[in-house]
């Protein structure tokens, strides 16, 4: 192929565009591995999307497809966030149900930080959607409404009968043992892991580390520099 000076043009070179795509990837990644510890900004941010998804909803009065389906995408995503990632039914009691058993911090299926990713997702996701009038499929919104909250009603009643005939809660307070608390633990922990991190981070590993897959302590390999 030849230009209009006579030259021929150089055919796109597929390295550059593999190049800029794993460059932007790697960015990507660096700044979501950094948001990991700021829970509370994380989550005020999601909120703050779920309001101007709100907005839109109510000025443009449609999608309401759409915003059924993200609600049950995220009562899905909450089940998972609120169940063991070993369930008792399935391979027996794995939870203390006594109070002289060892203490063992509630390890979830989904962990905090995925199932405000996933949320954060769905919102952006569902927010663009509202920008093409092809999704926008006339329904009866009440119904739709009304049937989420009969699932959200069952969902949680199940799940609650779940907590208290296996005597748990989905979240870890941390027990003092010998006077010193599991905090003080998973603070040794991090100490510990920022080392192996260290060397992943150096051969260009992305890793996450959540000690014990509950909000006490959380280690990125972003962290280690």
């Amino acid at each position: 192929m030849h230009n209009s000076l006579g030259g021929q043009e150089q055919p796109p070179n597929p390295l550059t565009s593999s190049s800029t795509y794993r460059k932007l990837e790697r960015t990507y990644r660096y700044w979501v591995d950094k948001s990991v510890p700021h829970i509370w900004s994380r989550w005020l941010v999601l909120l703050l999307l779920i309001a101007l998804y709100g907005i839109r909803i109510y000025f443009v009065k449609g999608f309401y497809i759409i915003t059924y389906a993200m609600g049950i995408y995220t009562l899905n995503l909450l089940l998972g966030f609120l169940t063991p990632q070993i369930d008792p039914d399935m391979e027996g009691p794995t939870l203390p149900s006594k109070g002289n058993e060892e203490f063992r911090p509630f390890v979830r299926r989904l962990p905090e930080f995925k199932f405000w990713y996933n949320c954060t997702k769905a919102v952006l996701i569902g927010t663009t959607t509202t920008l093409f009038p092809i999704f926008d499929i006339p329904v009866f919104w009440p119904i739709l409404l009304l049937y989420w909250l009969v699932l959200l009603f069952i969902t949680m009643r199940r799940q609650i009968r779940h907590m208290i005939k296996y005597r748990y809660i989905p979240f870890s307070t941390g027990k003092k043992v010998g006077g010193v608390s599991s905090i003080t633990c998973t603070q040794e922990a991090k100490q510990h892991s920022l080392v192996a991190f260290a060397a992943l981070h150096r051969l260009g590993v992305q890793a996450t580390c959540q000690v014990g897959l509950a909000p006490l302590v959380t280690v990125t390999a972003a962290d280690s520099t």
